[in-house]
């Protein structure tokens, strides 16, 4: 106390507060500046250089002994309103023993945007982790946070991570545009058919519909925009996820948290008890969230899920692997969705070409009927990339009397696929539709396809 005397130079009163109103004014006090760096986002034009930025701040000597945080605010702002204008889903702040790099992902893809001198890496984590009110002085452990902020008009929401890297720290920022999980069915990139059966399946009163692919295919939009296309205030629609990306209004939403054992099993056990219709559990992890979704279905409600998987029908083998009994499987999976997202081509400098004879042969199309495919090229438009934005290819699996039957009879992945093939195209059949459309490029598709 003595010292904080000294150090302001003014008669203090002391006062007990309790734990709440503590951070409440610490983040108030941390915040002070921002009203003054939201008025420079807000100035911002087309124009902001992010370089010029860096090398504004004063020498970072000056910073370190600074009471005044507007130069790390500034900076880090910038670099927020450069993700949001280019559509970026994440910021890495990667330092390294001789740099500190910047870099955005933009429509899966990283690139390095800045290089700011290294020696403000503690003090960017720092501001970080005051924003996600993070405890600055752990710097041993991996810590995870979430932070809201208005930017340009976009009210974002952002899942922070640090990761512990030699003598300093790694952070990465998820961006979660709430206007991303506002996202119909309709604005996914499904072709007529597709969504059609989409939209039947979610309709059932009852069982369980999946979605598969990688991290970062879209799986968490297509279910909230199936969700959303239910949400008419006649259902009572409940979610357990692992975070919550998005807040939409008239659904129940929970949030796993491990520090107080609350999982996937245990937060569907409970919403279960909560007079639900229809049900989404972020992810099937285990065999106990399994059963209970299997038991959910059974007893009269439809579930949504999602799971690892590279194919529809691998939902099934991998369903079977956790040990759900195959008789109960078949009566109880209804459908199954895989997807991938893929770049589309920027409609400004998009170049159409004679498909050769050797690009015909990678799409398993005739050469005689002379298609047309189109190729990147780069513009202003697209940032010299030659994509702008991406969309989804997808292949949908129906469980119908003749599927029902090969699951319980313990068909392999194989015939399954087969026997799904009969009845809806898979997903490189889809990709070449959309290549032959002009929307994404042969090596898009193949990019996200090389295990089909």
């Amino acid at each position: 106390i003595a010292e904080v005397r000294r150090f302001v130079g003014a008669p203090l009163t002391l006062e007990a507060v309790d734990e709440d109103r503590l951070s409440l004014n610490l983040g108030q006090l941390y915040d002070m500046g921002g009203d003054s760096a939201s008025a420079m986002v807000q100035d911002m034009g087309e124009d902001l250089d992010l370089a010029q930025v860096a090398e504004s701040l004063t020498e970072t000597q000056d910073l370190l002994e600074s009471e005044d945080d507007a130069p790390i605010i500034r900076l880090i702002n910038a670099i927020l309103t450069q993700a949001i204008k280019e559509g970026s889903s994440d910021i890495h702040f990667e330092p390294y023993e001789n740099r500190l790099a910047v870099r955005l992902r933009v429509d899966g893809v990283l690139r390095e945007i800045l290089q700011p001198p290294k020696e403000l890496t503690p003090l960017i984590v720092s501001r970080l982790k005051v924003m996600a009110k993070l405890d600055i002085a752990e710097k041993r452990l991996p810590q995870d946070g979430r932070i809201t902020r208005s930017i340009g008009g976009h009210v974002i929401d952002m899942r922070i991570s640090t990761l512990p890297s030699g003598s300093n720290e790694r952070v990465v920022l998820r961006l979660l545009d709430r206007q991303a999980g506002r996202l119909n069915l309709e604005q996914l990139g499904m072709e007529t058919a597709c969504l059609s059966l989409i939209q039947e399946l979610i309709a059932k009163p009852h069982g369980i519909f999946l979605v598969t692919g990688p991290t970062g295919s879209g799986k968490t939009t297509t279910l909230y925009g199936a969700l959303g296309q239910l949400n008419d205030r006649s259902r009572n629609i409940l979610t357990v996820e692992d975070p919550i990306e998005y807040y939409i209004d008239g659904i129940g939403q929970t949030m796993v948290n491990t520090k107080v054992d609350m999982s996937f099993a245990r937060g569907l056990r409970a919403i279960l008890r909560q007079d639900p219709d229809v049900v989404m559990v972020g992810e099937i992890r285990d065999l106990d969230t399994a059963e209970i979704a299997v038991q959910a279905s059974l007893t009269g409600h439809m579930v949504f899920s999602t799971l690892h998987t590279n194919t529809a029908v691998g939902a099934v083998t991998r369903l079977r692997d956790m040990g759900v009994e195959p008789f109960l499987l078949s009566s109880t999976l209804v459908g199954v969705l895989a997807q991938r997202l893929v770049r589309r081509l920027c409609s400004h400098c998009k170049q159409p070409h004679d498909a050769t004879e050797a690009e015909c042969e990678r799409l398993q199309i005739s050469h005689a009927s002379s298609p047309v495919v189109y190729s990147p090229t780069g513009c202003a438009e697209c940032n010299q990339t030659g994509y702008l934005g991406r969309t989804g290819i997808y292949e949908v699996v129906i469980v119908d009397d003749v599927m029902q039957t090969m699951i319980h009879d313990g068909s392999s992945e194989q015939e399954l696929e087969r026997a799904a093939r009969q009845n809806t195209p898979g997903i490189r059949e889809d990709g070449v539709a959309k290549i032959l459309q002009g929307v994404t490029s042969i090596e898009e598709v193949m990019r996200v396809t090389r295990e089909f």
